[in-house]
Formats: C-alpha cells, sequence, structure tokens
C-alpha cells in the first residue's frame, strides 16, 4: 500500500524557541504511526538541525526541507543545495509549492532541475502541482496540472518516480474565501494517478503519494483523506497547531 502522508510546511513562521516548543508538543502526543505512514515537518532552513536532533529517536516522523537550488554548489549567495541537505541527513524537500512558483518565478523547467539535483544527492521530492482561479475558473484545470508534471517529472524513469510524492494544492481554494470540496479533491488525485499511469503504468501510478494542499484541517482532514486517491496532506496554518496538527495525523488512512 502506498504512504500515507501528514506533511507540515511550516513557511516562514515561528521563531526558533517556538519551533523547538512545537516540536515538543507534537512528540508529547500518543498517536501511534502504522508502517504505511509517514509525518513530514517542513521546517525553515535554520531549524533543520534543531528538528533532526528531536526526531532522531522518532519513528515515522521526519524532517523535510522547504526548499533546494537548482545547482549542486557555487557562487550563489542564500541559496541551500540538496547535497547540503543530504549531509545534514535531511532525506525530504519540498519543491515547487505555488509560493516558490508565484513569487520567485519558478517554471516548470527549473524545477526539474531542482528534482535531478534532489534525486542525485538522494534527498526526495515532496513535489508540488496545482492551478490558480483563473484556470479552474476556465475550466483548464486538468490540462495546466498536467502540463506541470509532465515537464518537470516525465523525464524521470520508471524506478526514479516509483513511490514519488506529489502535492495538489488547488490555489484558488487558498486564501480567497473559495472553498474546495473533497469531491473536487478526488477528482483531481484521479486526474493526476491516470496522467502517471499514461506514461508509466498504473502498477507505478498507484504506487505515488497524492497528498491534498488546499486548507487541510483538523476538521476537514478525515473527508479529505478518506478519498480513494488521496494519500494525505500537505498542511499549511494548522500544521503550526499541535492539537489540530495531530487530528490531522490521526485522520491518515490506516
Amino acid at each position: 500500500m502506498r504512504k500515507q502522508i501528514a506533511a507540515a510546511n511550516w513557511k516562514m513562521n515561528l521563531t526558533f524557541e517556538q519551533a523547538d516548543q512545537l516540536i515538543n508538543e507534537l512528540l508529547n502526543f500518543s498517536f501511534q504511526l502504522n508502517d504505511n505512514q509517514l509525518v513530514l515537518l517542513g521546517v525553515p532552513f535554520p531549524y533543520l538541525m534543531m528538528a533532526q536532533h528531536h526526531l532522531r529517536l522518532s519513528n515515522g516522523i521526519f524532517v523535510c526541507a522547504q526548499n533546494c537550488a537548482s545547482t549542486s554548489n557555487g557562487a550563489y549567495t542564500g541559496e541551500v543545495s540538496a547535497e547540503m541537505l543530504k549531509s545534514m541527513d535531511i532525506s525530504f524537500v519540498i519543491i515547487g509549492h505555488s509560493e516558490r512558483r508565484e513569487y520567485y518565478h519558478e517554471n516548470n523547467a527549473l524545477l526539474s532541475e531542482k528534482v535531478n539535483k534532489a534525486l542525485e544527492s538522494k534527498v526526495k521530492p515532496v513535489f508540488c502541482c496545482g492551478e490558480p482561479l483563473a484556470v479552474r475558473e476556465g475550466n483548464n484545470q486538468n490540462s495546466f496540472v498536467e502540463q506541470q508534471l509532465k515537464e518537470s517529472l516525465f523525464h524521470l524513469s520508471s524506478d526514479q518516480i516509483r513511490n514519488f510524492i506529489i502535492a495538489y494544492e488547488p490555489i484558488w481554494a487558498i486564501g480567497t474565501g473559495k472553498t474546495a470540496t473533497s469531491e473536487q479533491a478526488q477528482e483531481m488525485h484521479a486526474h493526476i494517478r491516470n496522467v502517471f499511469a499514461e506514461k508509466y503504468g498504473m502498477e507505478i501510478a498507484d504506487s505515488i503519494s497524492i497528498l491534498y494542499g488546499g486548507s487541510v484541517k483538523g476538521a476537514n482532514a478525515a473527508d479529505i483523506f478518506g478519498k480513494p486517491d488521496v494519500d494525505g496532506g500537505l498542511v499549511g496554518g494548522a500544521s503550526l497547531v499541535a492539537t489540530e496538527f495531530q487530528k490531522i495525523i490521526n485522520s491518515l488512512k490506516a
């Protein structure tokens, strides 16, 4: 069975002390993860080693970086390479988040290079895709997301794409007052899985974990995660509240 994943994306939030406290609160909860369940904590770069220290003895909970460079090393002030992440034993990295695409103009070709660098360093990407409001209102969401996937990932081999992690973000449902239903999430997740099946075959497509990133909360997680093609969530604001994130973790499929 493919992995069911609760991935926290803290974005640019929390002081060092607040981050330390939040991790301690999470570790004090008594949730029990099954073999097919993972928890990822996407913390800011300055907190990676602190989080890694806290989680070194935990089972099924891993530190995740929020980004990596498209190059291995060199005169790139402020950048962090996948090789650096691996040297700290960081095993996961978020690539292509909608905010990186929008604010820093990261396109599909650049994200393809980031994916390559992560895989070269044996850091597993959590690759984000999703459509803005205008695309959804034009009913072009399927082709838009398909193009993102094809241009950034379809150069990969079957072995590289097996057990991959995708996070679908309906950007139009984040901070717009509009709400994505669990049925809309399932519809897009099924489409994404079919896109991979057409390229790599259904057996590999069924191994890919597809997370939902549209304002997941403790109150709606069970409904969303209960859909057959939804394998967990990439969680923003709710992951900054320990009790909320615990509810989300507990909503993962067994």
